[in-house]
């Protein structure tokens, strides 16, 4: 997709376009992983799902490392997940 090439925090303009600008900033970046946080990641989970502009978030995220919060629907766990399957790619393709 072209509006995943570049990784910058206004490219295409999707940050002022993004639902979690309507919401407390918080509830994108839950203290831990476990009780009233996991309600907290699920409840940020479903602004993204909705969200027109989550693949941009989500691109950005990886290619900036953002190592917390949700982005793009994403928990920090989930990102190193799709940079791993990344970086595999990258080897098997350059050993091609």
């Amino acid at each position: 997709m072209e509006s995943m090439k570049q990784a910058t925090w206004n490219y295409e303009y999707w940050r002022p376009r993004a639902l979690c600008k309507d919401y407390e900033p918080t509830l994108f970046f839950p203290v831990g992983v476990t009780g009233e946080a996991e309600v907290q990641i699920r409840s940020a989970k479903v602004v993204c799902a909705r969200c027109p502009v989550a693949m941009q978030c989500l691109e950005f995220a990886l290619r900036t490392n953002q190592e917390y919060g949700i982005w793009g629907g994403k928990d920090e766990e989930e990102r190193r997940v799709i940079r791993r399957m990344r970086r595999q790619r990258r080897k098997l393709a350059a050993a091609s």
